[in-house]
């Protein structure tokens, strides 16, 4: 199996940028779906995007990326506003057809001020 593990979370001021970082091990990443999900608090976990799917609330602002070389896959967010404020997951998932995200790693928290 795959191993996932976030970085890059922190404090930021609305309008401004941060980029998250998925590191994958045990197995290439390459041969998984990778995606991006967020939760903030008292509200249900909700998707975010994949390199190719966005969803709604942040398309045009975030970007999801991909290094095979690094085995990582990035999410780089601009124009963040307070309430993309969530613990944000990365998760993969087998490209096979009607696979689910099994993989997941443990969160990293974003905070954006107003």
């Amino acid at each position: 199996q795959v191993q996932l593990v976030e970085s890059g979370g922190g404090f930021v001021q609305a309008g401004g940028s941060l980029r998250l970082s998925c590191a994958a091990s045990g197995r290439t990443l390459s041969r998984y779906i990778a995606g991006w999900f967020r939760q903030a608090p008292g509200k249900e976990r909700e998707f975010v995007a994949t390199i190719t799917y966005y969803a709604e609330s942040v398309k045009g602002r975030f970007t999801v990326s991909r290094d095979n070389a690094k085995n990582t896959v990035y999410l780089q967010m601009n124009s963040l506003k307070p309430e993309d404020t969530a613990v944000y997951y990365c998760a993969a998932k087998e490209r096979g057809v009607g696979s689910d995200y099994k993989y997941w790693g443990q969160g990293t928290q974003v905070t954006v001020s107003s």
